[in-house]
């Protein structure tokens, strides 16, 4: 079987793990591994990639996946990272967020003949009884130990309800569960789950008799300091409702320079071998990979014809870039046409509307180019603002008829961001 660990090692999905002898050898044979995913949105976010990437490569070298959506602790709220309370979800809502990940998250996995499975932890958490589970679960937990966990130490600062703090319990009680129950006993999770991981190792050990394993992966921010997945527009969604497959090739292709190599590791399953040869790249060489990035990121989350409308759509608006098939022999992005633009977010507006001329400003702010109108208005004093290439420099213009080429109107705030208006027929 292929070494998995070493795979996830050299591709810096590794932050801390269990006994690395022990853990190597669990995974010299086929077994199951979980990562829990929290399902208070309907879609995940690129925050997510790196667990979920892991769990696809744990598939691709034998192992079977499990997927644990936390419908059950979902209930209760995870103070991990937190500084205040999260807010509690209905158990109607969890399921329907639920159905919806899975859709994601089977372009990663191939859930067929179990293969990799997807559970809800509600299945066994919420008919527990409360007090056969302090009687048989809660006596292995010492309070002393868990308030000296990072996660609730941060959160005694500000305040840690009773609720939250059995979340702990319930975690370890997952895996004890999974144990049991999937012969499962590797739990995967961001560095800041390494308290909740272990508590579930030691409630395995003192009920199972039996070893378990721990891989956490790095908590990640770009080269710059900012939150993986987040813009100044917020999250990065792996949903194409909530994200479009162009703006989320954008945001790859706005990838630092100084992370490319790191992020083609981590996002993509292009060789090692080749992603080593980026650290010697720069300018131009450094820009096709970049697209590359985009492009197989792209694919991976939303399909490869989406893809494509992405890089054909940015080719449009931004300019061609020049793709040498030398670098990343292994991705499949294609020569860029130029051609096409129907990625290009969109904005269909009734004629009557044009035809009164709208502010540049309010427009802006309407679709989501700037955060709020006085966002926009700075943006245009500082003469980052764009209609049709053009750049515009007064608050008060207006956009009307008169800018229509081929039947739509360009905008774009700064360089990066673009949107296109349409108008009703």
């Amino acid at each position: 079987m292929t070494d998995v660990f070493d795979t996830l090692s050299e591709r810096g999905f590794v932050a801390q793990a269990t006994d690395i002898d022990e853990l190597k050898l669990y995974l010299s044979n086929p077994c199951s591994c979980y990562i829990g995913f929290d399902p208070t949105a309907n879609s995940l976010h690129v925050g997510s990639l790196v667990p979920i990437m892991a769990l696809a490569h744990m598939q691709r070298a034998g192992h079977r996946p499990i997927v644990v959506v936390g419908g059950g602790t979902g209930l209760v709220g995870d103070p991990s990272g937190k500084t205040e309370m999260r807010q509690l979800l209905t158990l109607e809502l969890i399921r329907s967020n639920v159905d919806s990940l899975r859709i994601q998250l089977s372009r990663f996995l191939d859930f067929s003949e179990d293969k990799a499975l997807l559970v809800n932890n509600a299945d066994w958490l919420v008919d527990l009884r409360y007090i056969e589970f302090l009687r048989d679960i809660g006596r292995h937990f010492s309070v002393n130990r868990m308030l000296a966990a990072e996660s609730y130490k941060i959160r005694m600062e500000t305040g840690l309800s009773f609720i939250e703090f059995n979340y702990m319990l319930l975690q370890a009680y997952d895996y004890y569960h999974l144990a049991k129950e999937y012969d499962c006993c590797l739990q995967m999770g961001g560095d800041d789950q390494w308290g909740n991981i272990v508590a579930g190792i030691d409630l395995i050990r003192k009920k199972l008799r039996r070893s378990a394993h721990c891989i956490t992966f790095p908590l990640l921010t770009t080269a710059s300091g900012a939150k993986m997945g987040k813009t100044a527009a917020g999250a990065v969604w792996l949903s194409s409702e909530k994200t479009s497959p162009f703006d989320f090739y954008q945001f790859w292709i706005n990838t630092d320079d100084r992370d490319v190599e790191r992020f083609l590791k981590l996002y993509t399953f292009l060789p090692i071998t080749e992603i080593a040869a980026v650290s010697t790249l720069e300018g131009q060489d450094l820009n096709v990979c970049k697209s590359i990035l985009a492009f197989e990121v792209t694919k991976l989350v939303h399909g490869r014809q989406a893809a494509l409308s992405a890089i054909e759509a940015a080719s449009s608006v931004f300019g061609e870039r020049r793709i040498e098939p030398r670098l990343l022999p292994s991705s499949d992005i294609p020569r860029i046409s130029g051609e096409k633009a129907d990625a290009v977010p969109t904005t269909v507006v009734p004629k009557e509307r044009l035809e009164e001329g709208i502010p540049a400003f309010e427009l802006f702010a309407e679709i989501e180019l700037c955060d709020s109108k006085s966002a926009a208005r700075r943006l245009i004093r500082q003469g980052g603002a764009y209609i049709n290439e053009d750049r515009i420099s007064s608050e008060d213009f207006r956009i009307d008829f008169l800018l229509l080429r081929e039947g739509s109107i360009l905008l774009k705030a700064g360089k990066k961001k673009v949107h296109r208006i349409k108008v009703a027929s």
